[in-house]
């Protein structure tokens, strides 16, 4: 493969929100959203039409807001507010950068984004811009990773990339167990047997339903991102068992 061609044409990118906290306790550290914004346009600038699904832990979490007494139906709509808040940072992150953007949110609020029209959405990538979505499903109880998993399957992308602070998926949590491997590649039904924390089970059983690879990897290694899209083996692959 020709070092500088990319392996896919339109890829989903998850971003939790803990990956815009930095140092910071909560909220959002500038300095590491327009890194990771340069991390964004290096790939865009390959030639590959990217959406990005942002999550909102670093603001709230409708489950944590749940258990703090908030009712769980409100708690999930206050996180979805807060994925708004991030793709509209990211935006304006990345546009700094010279790419053109749109945000487009399950939850409709016109003044600062578009409403999510999958159509909309693939014309917009298709002539350059990098589309992030936001809202996560418009829904209560379904995560950003479901959201992820869905919006991948909307817009046809190849592969659905899951951009973490980990390297990978281990057999047990590294941080605890300095005897954790890596696991290099993965089928979509073991993970769902052996309750692997790579995404929630709605997320892994959309994706494998349509045969889209899911990659974990660490996107605070910087290039990580290029890399994967090039091709290379980064992180870790979850995808169908026949082509282990």
């Amino acid at each position: 493969m020709d070092e500088g061609t990319p392996r896919f044409r339109r890829i989903l990118v998850k971003l939790s929100g803990e990956a815009l906290l930095g140092s910071q306790p909560f909220g959002i550290e500038p300095s590491v959203v327009d890194t990771l914004a340069a991390e964004l346009v290096a790939v865009h600038a390959l030639g590959v039409q990217m959406g990005i699904v942002v999550g909102g832990g670093n603001i709230i979490r409708g489950v944590s807001a749940h258990e703090q007494g908030i009712d769980r139906i409100t708690g999930d709509s206050m996180g979805m507010l807060a994925t708004v808040i991030n793709a509209l940072a990211l935006s304006s992150a990345v546009e700094r950068r010279g790419v053109p953007t749109r945000v487009q949110t399950a939850i409709e609020m016109h003044q600062v984004a578009e409403p999510f029209i999958r159509r909309r959405a693939i014309r917009h990538m298709e002539k350059g811009r990098m589309v992030l979505f936001a809202g996560g499903t418009g829904n209560p109880f379904f995560t950003t990773d479901s959201a992820a998993a869905l919006r991948a399957n909307e817009i046809g992308a190849e592969i659905l990339i899951k951009a973490t602070k980990v390297d990978g998926v281990y057999t047990a949590d590294p941080v605890h167990d300095p005897s954790a491997k890596l696991l290099p590649r993965l089928g979509y039904a073991e993970v769902l047997k052996r309750g692997l924390r790579v995404m929630d089970a709605a997320a892994i059983s959309l994706c494998m339903e349509s045969r889209i690879p899911i990659q974990i990897f660490n996107i605070h290694r910087s290039g990580n991102l290029k890399r994967a899209v090039l091709g290379e083996a980064v992180g870790s692959i979850v995808g169908p068992e026949e082509v282990r």
